[in-house]
């Protein structure tokens, strides 16, 4: 009879383990570096007017905006004294609003109408805006709807605050212009 001893085997799974975690939480690291990095260059690419500058001529003001990538004009600016995201849309009646956004501004949700978008008919909420502000033009009492189908943060900057400027493409960049 012979008796074997067995000999304890050293388990180096679980050390192979720890450097595959080690390595993974080391990646995670460094592309979370990397979009903290590059943040502010992504944001750029979608909205390339983050400040806007505005110039006086007399009582007018005048603001111009780039476009950014895709040819669509987004700036930032102001509704009621808070930081908002405007794309310009000639092709919208009103100034649209998604609902999280206009919870945040606590816009209030009138009365209950039918819109067309691109994508079809929906319901939206009347709402008026205070003050709505882009570069130092500044708007007051502008009629908008909160939009459920919109998502996001970006607000829909329709004709209804559009038609109280005058503005104009010059090379790629839209000109709005305030004689109040």
């Amino acid at each position: 009879m012979s008796h074997s001893v067995r000999k304890p085997r050293s388990d180096m799974r679980g050390v192979s383990n720890i450097g595959l975690l080690m390595t993974l939480l080391a990646w995670f690291a460094v592309a979370g570096l990397l979009a903290l990095a590059f943040q502010d260059q992504l944001e750029r690419f979608w909205n390339p007017n983050p400040q806007v500058r505005s110039t006086h001529q007399g009582s007018a003001i005048e603001v111009v905006l780039q476009p950014n990538r895709q040819g669509h004009y987004v700036a930032t600016g102001r509704i009621n004294d808070e930081r908002v995201v405007f794309m310009l849309d000639t092709g919208a009646t009103q100034v649209a609003i998604p609902p999280g956004v206009a919870e945040r501004l606590n816009l209030e949700r009138g009365r209950a109408f039918q819109v067309q978008t691109a994508n079809g008919i929906a319901t939206a909420y009347a709402t008026e805006i205070a003050t709505l502000q882009l570069g130092d033009i500044q708007l007051r009492q502008v009629g908008a709807h909160i939009s459920p189908g919109l998502e996001g943060e970006t607000i829909l900057l329709g004709m209804s605050a559009l038609q109280q400027l005058d503005w104009s493409r010059q090379g790629g960049e839209l000109r709005l212009r305030y004689n109040p």
